[in-house]
């Protein structure tokens, strides 16, 4: 069974998310860890509630952050994932963290990558007037928020919007597609090939090809 990682800065609602799929069998990985660049972090009470390991690499102990990113590789690798998942984890991280877990590092975005970018995404949407936002799974690369992108879900903008309430409906298909990327990590579908995302469509009993849908809200 696909083992995974998921690191967290704060609550980890996707993290959450996941963590209830795979307990309620829904989703065919075992979570080996949660780890945390915050002590404080609520997203590790959570984790430990459904008994999972839980590690702290706290930033703020390393005067540099090549020395930060050595310390979570080598908390990540005695732990051996598959797959390690950003849920929520709110440090860059350098060129040689990326690489050494090229293909099997993904990331969750609040917005419809390549648009907005880093920090404030629901804000900066409301603020540019676009009528279409949503959230984007995609593999980690050395370029911030610029990652081959796995899926992505749109929701509309609607007039009364304000920042909380169209980042509670972004929220809602940011869970189902992480779980969706995810998953066809675990199958064995999905895969980082000379910089492109492949993902083989699976076959119904008949042989037909069945083509996944991204999830539209």
């Amino acid at each position: 069974m696909t083992s995974v990682v998921i690191l967290i800065s704060g609550r980890g609602s996707n993290m959450a998310s996941l963590l209830d799929a795979a307990a309620s069998g829904a989703l065919p990985v075992r979570i080996v860890g949660v780890l945390s660049n915050r002590p404080d972090a609520q997203g590790l009470q959570t984790a430990a509630a459904h008994g999972v390991l839980t590690e702290v690499v706290d930033h703020r102990l390393f005067a540099e952050r090549e020395a930060f990113d050595a310390a979570l590789a080598e908390t990540i690798d005695r732990l051996a994932p598959d797959l390690v998942v950003l849920a929520g984890f709110m440090r860059i991280l350098g060129d040689r963290f990326v690489r050494r877990y090229e293909g099997r590092l993904i990331n969750i975005h609040p917005s419809l990558l390549p648009a907005f970018p880093g920090l404030h995404t629901h804000r900066r949407a409301l603020a540019e007037g676009v009528r279409i936002h949503g959230c984007t799974v995609h593999f980690v690369t050395p370029d911030l928020d610029h990652g081959p992108v796995i899926v992505q879900a749109a929701v509309p903008v609607l007039d009364q919007d304000d920042e909380a309430s169209l980042a509670a409906r972004v929220l809602v298909q940011e869970h189902q597609i992480y779980l969706l990327a995810v998953r066809w990590f675990a199958e064995g579908r999905l895969r980082l090939r000379d910089g492109r995302v492949r993902l083989d469509a699976p076959q119904d009993d008949s042989g037909r090809l069945i083509v996944p849908q991204s999830p539209l809200g």
